[in-house]
């Protein structure tokens, strides 16, 4: 084996390794946050449980909004902070009006 089979195949089994850390944790977790969730959501939302939920939701947006953008994310800051606080709002209203 050529020493670049070898790293491939460390890369690999580290992945695997990663994947199924990570299976184990959703299986461990998994169950009582749905259940966590459910339950939040079992009697219906008001505004402030929906804003709660929607600050969230739009903070992992604009959290992957920036990492994709590249560069010129300060020349785009304005207008990241305008369309967060209208995806905020809009987000608001429709988490309280469907749940």
């Amino acid at each position: 084996m050529s020493e670049a089979d070898r790293s491939e195949l460390r890369i690999f089994g580290l992945l695997l390794v990663v994947a199924l850390v990570l299976i184990l944790l959703v299986l461990a977790f998994g169950g009582p946050l749905i259940q966590g969730i459910a339950a939040a959501f079992a009697e219906g939302v008001g505004i402030k449980t929906a804003a709660i939920w929607s600050f969230g939701v739009t903070v992992a947006l604009f959290v992957l909004f920036a990492l994709v953008s590249g560069d010129s994310l300060i020349g785009e800051l304005q207008f990241m902070l305008s369309a967060f606080f209208t995806f905020f709002g809009l987000i608001t209203l429709l988490i309280a009006w469907v749940f």
